[in-house]
């Protein structure tokens, strides 16, 4: 089975996340996609967080909503990270994804943002030159690897991907001003 890797904080979720999952089944050669709620992102803080079981929650009941069977089906909410030591690292989850699943094949899901400061990542060599990487568009960045330091081709760009003009941070950031 080809398994795409779309792991964040969703915190909180919201149309951006699951437009671009739904978008992903439809359009590339998944055959599903595993939402992979982290319980903590090193390189965010930590205490913005929501509870990790209500994250978990909120990610189930989006796919719900989603009006889709067929397409829900192919999407599942995971709270793999969770029974992870801690801090979770995306090299170490794909390491346990694959001792888990070893007939599964992995493709990480990742933004553009995340892409320009990929070699901060723990072991991202390890991941680049073992997983396909599928990159989305993302505001404030362009659909280039000249923008990037990090040229690989297990790199593939969803040029074709929606973009979705929204993120979790501004949404905390309205919700603490309401």
């Amino acid at each position: 089975m080809r398994i795409g890797i779309y792991g964040g904080s969703f915190n909180p979720i919201h149309f951006g996340h699951i437009g671009l999952v739904k978008w992903v089944v439809e359009h590339t050669d998944l055959d599903e996609v595993w939402m992979m709620v982290s319980p903590n992102n090193p390189l965010k803080d930590k205490s913005i967080l929501a509870d990790e079981q209500e994250r978990l929650h909120k990610a189930k009941e989006a796919i719900k909503q989603l009006g889709n069977e067929a397409i829900a089906k192919r999407i599942v909410v995971s709270d793999f990270e969770f029974h992870l030591p801690r801090p979770t690292y995306t090299a170490n989850t794909l390491r346990a994804l694959q001792t888990a699943y070893p007939d599964h094949h992995f493709t990480l899901i990742i933004g553009e943002d995340n892409l320009h400061i990929f070699d901060k990542w723990r072991e991202y060599q390890y991941i680049l030159d073992n997983y396909r990487i599928f990159v989305y568009p993302r505001r404030g960045t362009a659909s280039s690897k000249q923008l990037t330091n990090i040229n690989h081709p297990n790199i593939i760009f969803m040029k074709d991907a929606p973009y979705f003009d929204i993120s979790s941070t501004e949404l905390r950031k309205l919700s603490t001003m309401a």
